[in-house]
């Protein structure tokens, strides 16, 4: 009896971890390539976040990657997706639009307006905040609590 226990314990156990760590997973559909992405894919969808670098070796790109990557989780809250652009040879429709000169950090909200236009790396913090203060967040937040 005690050995069946302690099989049905062992296989229970690493069931329960791997539960946890699907939980924990963050989507991967957040971050993508911007390539031939344009902003009307996203209009009163998603809100876009696009970090542009000229190299993906630049430091502050990887900075930014990983600030963002450590807290995917809080932007899905906000219906934000990532996209990413280190090639400024390919001129992508993002950078021919916004052009971006070095590494630039833009963020456009669900509408198409471009709110925030950033030179250095941002944390997830102050963009959140950010994205908060929008006038479509602030409705969310609102529907959600049951306000209006």
């Amino acid at each position: 009896m005690k050995h069946t226990l302690a099989v049905v314990l062992a296989v229970l156990f690493p069931v329960s971890a791997m539960a946890e760590d699907a939980d924990q997973t963050p989507p991967s559909d957040i971050i993508l390539p911007a390539g031939e992405s344009d902003l009307s894919e996203f209009l009163w969808i998603k809100r876009p976040v696009i970090v542009f670098a000229d190299s993906p070796a630049d430091p502050r790109f990887a900075e930014q990657m990983e600030l963002l990557n450590d807290r995917l989780d809080e932007l899905g809250e906000r219906d934000v997706v990532i996209l990413t652009d280190t090639d400024p040879d390919a001129a992508s429709p993002l950078r021919t639009k916004l052009r971006p000169r070095g590494f630039m950090l833009v963020l456009v909200g669900k509408d198409g307006t471009v709110y925030l236009r950033k030179p250095f790396p941002w944390n997830v913090r102050e963009l959140g905040r950010s994205i908060d203060k929008m006038p479509m967040r602030q409705r969310e937040i609102r529907e959600r609590r049951g306000d209006g």
